[in-house]
């Protein structure tokens, strides 16, 4: 498989796989939905990264010694097809880099990243990605089955918080969150994140 060294040598009509996306050696951010490149917003900006490194320190010290585990973008997580078959790197066409994802099965993280859905992810809603991370990446993450996803969003001080519903395989809006109160993820229920503290300036 030839190496890629330049974003401009990709066809994004094609249809890409994991594989392809090993081989590829340019400098920009891109992941992979059911075959098709996303190219990633540009580096994220100072509230950005400020909101992800606080809900890290929050999420990673009440995890600490625990079974589970969080992992901070760039993060790989090559997720599976509808029926959550395993795949070969050559017929896997997603690889996603969530803001933070949160994985208790120790047997899904390789030396790329995670194999399968992660338990948890939260995105982190710029205005560039909110598309991607509301339609396409919610669709995604609902078929592979993430039990828990959170959307962030700076500008608003707001958190969406949805829950996998096992029966239907359908994400249910459990609890929208504003600026000053305490959320707690319902994997964890011991765990309170003080959004006060996370979206300060």
């Amino acid at each position: 498989m030839a190496t890629i060294t330049k974003f401009s040598q990709l066809d994004l009509e094609h249809t890409y796989s994991y594989a392809d996306y090993l081989c590829w050696k340019f400098k920009e951010r891109v992941e992979i939905i059911k075959g098709k490149v996303m190219l990633m917003s540009p580096a994220p900006n100072v509230n950005h990264q400020r909101l992800s490194g606080k809900l890290s320190y929050q999420i990673a010290h009440y995890l600490h010694r625990k079974q589970c585990e969080l992992f901070v973008a760039p993060f790989d997580v090559k997720l599976y097809n509808s029926k959550k078959e395993h795949l070969s790197d050559d017929k896997a066409f997603s690889v996603v880099q969530p803001d933070l994802c949160v994985i208790c099965d120790k047997n899904k993280l390789t030396k790329q990243g995670c194999e399968g859905a992660p338990d948890w992810i939260i995105e982190i809603v710029s205005r560039g990605n909110s598309k991607k991370d509301l339609l396409l990446k919610y669709a995604l993450y609902q078929e592979n089955g993430v039990e828990e996803y959170w959307l962030v969003y700076p500008y608003e001080e707001a958190v969406h918080q949805f829950i996998l519903n096992k029966k239907t395989e359908r994400y249910q809006l459990y609890k929208i969150y504003a600026q000053d109160g305490t959320i707690t993820p319902c994997l964890f229920p011991e765990l309170e994140i003080d959004l006060a503290e996370v979206f300060v300036e």
